[in-house]
């Protein structure tokens, strides 16, 4: 240790250091997880379909789908008929010839379904079940795309405990490469309490590398199901290929395909069937009538039509009620198209700069500092470099791997988010 360096720190503080460093890396290295994760291996699409057996949210959806079925049943109805039985006595006052004894009279009415509400009131329920239909179709879209993320994490964080490991291995190694160095006196103790320090920012960050993976695989099991084995491993890399096709396409894709796009254009059609429906109830309605009265003397049957005429009730309310919901849904695909267009470019944006920085890490960067590493450990075995120089290289090539790590899963990300916007369902993963 130099003069100017045990100055600096003083007595006190320079016996702590020493007496404290190594057992305290012992300490942490026993506290961290070290957990291998070897049971059965998953793909992307096997955690979908396991997810899909037992996930309760969807099938809580799915019910809103059952409930506009049967809307759908009820609109089809025809409406039932109107019997009406009616006894009594008939009784004739003095003076007036008749048979007084028992009177009964039976009506029949039978409303008529007309074509201009039944066919409007059919629509709306057909367009009714279209949106539910749509909207359970949208859940499941976020929700695979929220599961995709999972899973993209949990392999980013995976990458992250592996490079942290060999981090940490190498830092071990080079550390009692420096303690043998010090002891034969080759080296000063200074280089053995600079390697310490830095083996234990290393030990950090594994552990914090474990941690973080564990998180990540627990979020996954949550949003698989409990089927999901804890110890489970996952097949395939962060930095497979993700294509996606120009932004022209997709764009055309996502307006045919999306969704929300899809339950807004039926919301709108339901809203304009409505509107149709209450309009024609500004018409008369007609019923088919039926009665038969029987008492002593007589029996008479008669048929007719009843009509029914709106005089006072002209469903104005109804129908101005009708045009605003024709008027939002509307504005509302308006929206909801705007917003697509512009959520797919933000998204295709973001893929392009993050697939230009995962190539200029790859092929520039990573390489460079993997470079800077070997020939400044090379220069430091010869002499020829001081051991700053070596941990300075090695913080440099674990910010760059950190890095590129980090570009992919955003890459990852932004793949996801178009998929999502272009109906991820049905789409492959890469």
């Amino acid at each position: 240790m130099t003069p100017a360096f045990a100055a600096l720190i003083g007595p006190g503080p320079r016996l702590v250091m020493r007496s404290l460093a190594l057992p305290l890396i012992s300490a942490i290295a026993l506290a961290l997880p070290g957990v291998a994760w070897a049971g059965e291996s998953f793909t992307l699409q096997q955690l979908e379909a396991m997810a899909a057996e037992g996930n309760l949210a969807i099938r809580a959806a799915a019910s809103d789908v059952a409930a506009a079925r049967g809307s759908l049943q009820v609109a089809r109805a025809f409406p039932n008929p109107e019997v009406e039985y009616i006894a009594g006595s008939l009784r004739y006052r003095n003076g007036v010839d008749g048979v007084s004894g028992r009177s009964a009279s039976m009506s029949l009415t039978q409303p008529l379904d007309l074509p201009f509400r039944r066919n409007p009131r059919i629509a709306a329920a057909q367009s009714g079940l279209a949106a539910r239909e749509a909207g359970l179709r949208s859940f499941q879209v976020d929700w695979i795309a929220e599961l995709r993320r999972g899973y993209f994490d949990v392999l980013r964080r995976t990458a992250e405990k592996a490079n942290a490991d060999e981090d940490l291995a190498l830092m071990q190694q080079m550390h009692k490469g420096i303690a043998l160095r010090v002891k034969v006196g080759d080296s000063p103790r200074i280089e053995l309490i600079r390697a310490e320090a830095d083996l234990l920012n290393v030990q950090k960050q594994a552990q914090a590398a474990a941690l973080r993976e564990t998180q990540a695989r627990l979020n996954l099991r949550k949003l698989v199901s409990a089927a999901l084995p804890e110890n489970f491993a996952l097949q395939g890399q962060l930095d497979a290929p993700l294509t996606v096709a120009p932004l022209g396409t997709l764009v055309d894709q996502a307006l045919a395909a999306n969704p929300g796009l899809v339950r807004a254009r039926a919301e709108q059609d339901q809203a304009r069937y409505r509107l149709n429906y209450e309009q024609a109830g500004r018409l008369p309605s007609l019923a088919l009538r039926a009665v038969r009265e029987a008492d002593r003397e007589m029996r008479q049957t008669r048929v007719g039509v009843s009509l029914s005429i709106p005089l006072w009730d002209r469903r104005q309310g109804s129908v101005r009620e009708a045009e605003a919901e024709v008027a939002r849904s509307s504005l509302t695909l308006d929206a909801e198209s705007f917003a697509i267009r512009q959520d797919l470019e933000v998204a295709y944006r973001q893929y392009e700069v993050a697939q230009a920085q995962v190539t200029a890490l790859e092929k520039g960067l990573v390489a460079q500092a993997r470079s800077a590493v070997e020939t400044t450990e090379t220069a430091y075995r010869a002499g020829e470099r001081g051991l700053i120089d070596v941990l300075d290289a090695q913080r440099v090539f674990r910010a760059a791997r950190a890095d590129l790590i980090a570009s992919r899963f955003e890459l990852a990300t932004a793949w996801l988010e178009i998929q999502r916007l272009v109906a991820p369902s049905d789409q492959e993963t890469q």
